[in-house]
């Protein structure tokens, strides 16, 4: 069993920053597979980006060069530096944790690759 918790979230004027944080208790072995996603009002649950085990990472275009997804495995925490936001940013952001590796996510970040959600941190970025 794994529990994830983001912290982090808040308001911001475009062109802001905030740094997402999510903390990993339980079983790390399902976890080989981390990342975020993001759901607006409205819209289905999309992917930010993801991180395997050994450090990969992977970004939705819309975030490319914006976000930076990384790991510090001393604290079991997942983070999400985000950079220059924009009004479209604003979105739940969820941590999510994958036991069999991030599979398909590589070719197109997807949920189904993911066993654990955390409850999400909301993001609001204003113009």
């Amino acid at each position: 069993q794994v529990q994830l918790v983001e912290s982090g979230g808040g308001s911001v004027e475009a062109g802001g920053s905030l740094r997402l944080s999510c903390t990993v208790s339980g079983n790390a072995a399902n976890t080989n597979c981390m990342g975020w996603f993001r759901q607006a009002p409205g819209k289905e649950r999309e992917g930010v980006a993801i991180i395997d085990v050994d450090g990969m990472e992977k970004y939705a275009d819309d975030v490319k060069g914006r976000f930076t997804i990384s790991k510090d495995h001393a604290k079991s925490t997942l983070y999400l530096q985000m950079n220059s936001l924009k009004p479209d940013d604003t979105a739940m952001y969820y941590c999510a944790g994958g036991a069999s590796g991030c599979g398909s996510s590589w070719y197109g970040l997807s949920a189904s690759d993911f066993d654990h959600w955390g409850q999400g941190t909301q993001v609001t970025v204003s113009s």
